[in-house]
């Protein structure tokens, strides 16, 4: 969710495996064992040639087969070396390395000037780079985008959107209107207003969800109402009721992780797709039912109001449209 520059939620991750680094980018050393490295392990000879890399990456390299004694691969890290033996590695970079390169990307951009973007993220892109997802991510298209991005914190990103959710983002583009930004989020200055799909027919029209927002106790990848938690405020308007499916409007007051997904979940209307928040797939629909639909603010540098709204994507219009037909 949107909200002042966080760490990047453990939740913001999948199962795809990140790119291997190309050949150019390795280095590759030679060491042959001499006496007192008789006998010792593979791994921790390794650390000595390459001190700079931590033990647990080079013991992944010897399991993806970039290590070699006498031009044979050398896959157990336990293994005892003998004197004489030529030890080959080939030092490919750590994935986080690689985070904070530019990628091109096709952007769909709503509005660009000299000192910020707005952007229509579309569903499945990863905003910030973290465990998982190392490359591909916005940041990495901001980076190819414009060069000033590579002297900012975190290439102007000043909130996010969860990977599964669509729509409107803004991004700073000089270090003045980054920080003129951040403040007017955290002074709650920024109008940020989502369309999402959620289980049940609420009786109420509308309802403001006031309820701090913590990691879970009992899952660090989920956030929850807990006690002591962050304070986190939602305005919700029911706009369309179905037999188990309604549509709503919720207008973020706060801009905690998952806030949204969180305090609907909390009160019994988990986003239709949101598993980890107990929603359920339905309707076509395959990732979570959330998109932000308005973004207002006023200019950082010039102080002129801005406003911007996007129409649901494709499969969350379908799914609305299926969902609470008329």
């Amino acid at each position: 969710m949107g909200g002042p520059i966080e760490d990047p939620p453990a939740t913001e991750r999948d199962d795809e495996p990140d790119a291997e680094p190309t050949a150019q980018e390795a280095e590759s050393r030679e060491l042959v064992i001499d006496a007192p490295a008789h006998a010792e392990r593979l791994d921790k000879v390794l650390v000595r040639m390459a001190p700079e890399f931590s033990r647990s990456h080079l013991q992944d390299l010897i399991g993806r087969g970039h290590v070699s004694l006498d031009g044979v691969a050398a896959t157990a890290a336990s293994r005892r070396l003998k004197v004489g033996q030529l030890l080959r590695v080939t030092l490919v970079p750590t994935a986080q390395t690689l985070a904070f390169r530019p990628q091109h990307m096709d952007l769909t951009l709503v509005f660009e000037d000299d000192d910020l973007l707005v952007l229509d993220k579309p569903a499945g892109l990863v905003v910030h780079p973290a465990a998982g997802n190392w490359s591909g991510t916005l940041l990495n298209g901001l980076l190819a985008h414009h060069p000033g991005a590579a002297a900012l914190p975190r290439a102007g990103i000043v909130h996010r959107l969860d990977k599964d959710t669509s729509g409107l983002m803004v991004v700073a583009k000089t270090l003045t209107a980054m920080t003129a930004l951040v403040r007017s989020i955290a002074a709650r200055e920024v109008r940020r207003v989502y369309l999402a799909l959620a289980h049940g027919a609420p009786a109420w029209t509308t309802l403001t969800i006031e309820a701090p927002i913590g990691r879970d106790p009992a899952s660090r990848v989920r956030m929850a109402v807990v006690a002591g938690g962050k304070p986190a405020r939602t305005d919700v308007q029911c706009l369309a009721r179905g037999d188990q499916v309604c549509g709503l409007r919720c207008t973020l007051h706060t801009g905690r992780t998952h806030q949204i997904r969180v305090h609907l979940a909390a009160r019994g209307h988990p986003l239709v797709g949101d598993l980890l928040y107990g929603g359920k797939p339905g309707w076509g629909l395959a990732r979570q039912g959330l998109h932000a639909a308005q973004l207002a603010f006023r200019h950082p540098t010039r102080g002129v109001p801005l406003a911007f709204e996007r129409a649901l994507p494709p499969d969350l219009a379908s799914a609305w449209a299926r969902a609470l037909p008329g």
